[in-house]
């Protein structure tokens, strides 16, 4: 369901009423006279949607994490606030980029269409620009010749359905910021055998012990912070530039979640 479709079909719809009532029903009618309620609704309702479509489509989104794949980064649940404007000013509906304001950058944490199915959102984060030659052999990222320092945090574990899954945390590092992952010691690093056909694969070396990508021109490798049960763009490709939808800032709530934990996560920054 495209929602920004809706609401922006919802917005002309009763701006229209409400706008042909100014102009030629109210004429029609005694000074007295109440509104019908299919004039009275949608202009009350007109300047709320207006205010919601033009927020969310320039400003701010809200975005509800649906899977495990940013763990522990994100937890399943979070609703988060996504920055509209972060890399551009877009076009509604169809996202065209219209004013560039700045690019993504290594380990940003962005909203995309699924290049698979663009109807739907993923939220993964960024790990190649551009350009870049990433590597990722024996669980270890490698870019353009770099290796990115990964430090032991311990151990991570949470309920996925109605197993209990552990795996190892790590503190990862590259250009400055530090965020954390959970790994699977037992887990390859890559299933070539799961990996679809998809525009760039040339570029792309696969083995057991994990890929070698060159990073197509206007296009983005994404991964996800749970890298062992992460559907990214190991498998599926290249993110293009004209399908991120914005970048994510922080945390505000966690209806799954109303644990003291939970609440302590509240207006936490997404790094």
């Amino acid at each position: 369901m495209n929602f920004a479709l809706i609401l922006f079909l919802l917005t002309v719809a009763t701006g229209a009423i409400a706008l042909a009532d100014r102009l030629l029903f109210a004429r029609g009618r005694p000074a007295d006279a109440p509104e019908p309620w299919w004039v009275e609704y949608p202009k009350s309702f007109f300047p709320v949607l207006l205010i919601v479509f033009l927020l969310r489509s320039f400003l701010a989104e809200p975005f509800k994490i649906p899977s495990s794949s940013m763990r522990p980064t994100l937890e399943v649940g979070d609703f988060i606030l996504v920055n509209k404007f972060a890399y551009g000013i877009r076009l509604p509906i169809i996202e065209k980029k219209i004013i560039a304001t700045s690019e993504p950058q290594r380990g940003d944490v962005i909203v995309f269409r699924y290049p698979i199915n663009p109807s739907q959102d993923f939220i993964k984060r960024v790990i190649g620009l551009p350009g870049d030659q990433v590597v990722y052999q024996d669980k270890r990222l490698t870019v353009n010749g770099a290796p990115l320092p990964q430090v032991p945090d311990g151990s991570y574990g949470y309920l996925e359905g109605l197993s209990y899954v552990t795996t190892e945390r790590l503190t990862e590092r590259w250009d400055g910021k530090a965020y954390t992952i959970a790994e699977n010691p037992a887990a390859q690093p890559v299933y070539p055998l799961n990996v679809r056909s998809f525009p760039g694969k040339e570029n792309c070396v696969y083995n057991d012990r994990g890929f070698s990508c060159k990073v197509p021109a206007g296009s983005y490798l994404m991964m996800g912070d749970n890298r062992d049960n992460s559907d990214d763009s190991r498998y599926w490709g290249f993110v293009p530039d004209d399908h991120i939808r914005g970048k994510a800032v922080f945390i505000w709530f966690n209806w799954d979640d109303i644990s003291s934990f939970a609440f302590k996560r509240i207006g936490t920054s997404i790094h």
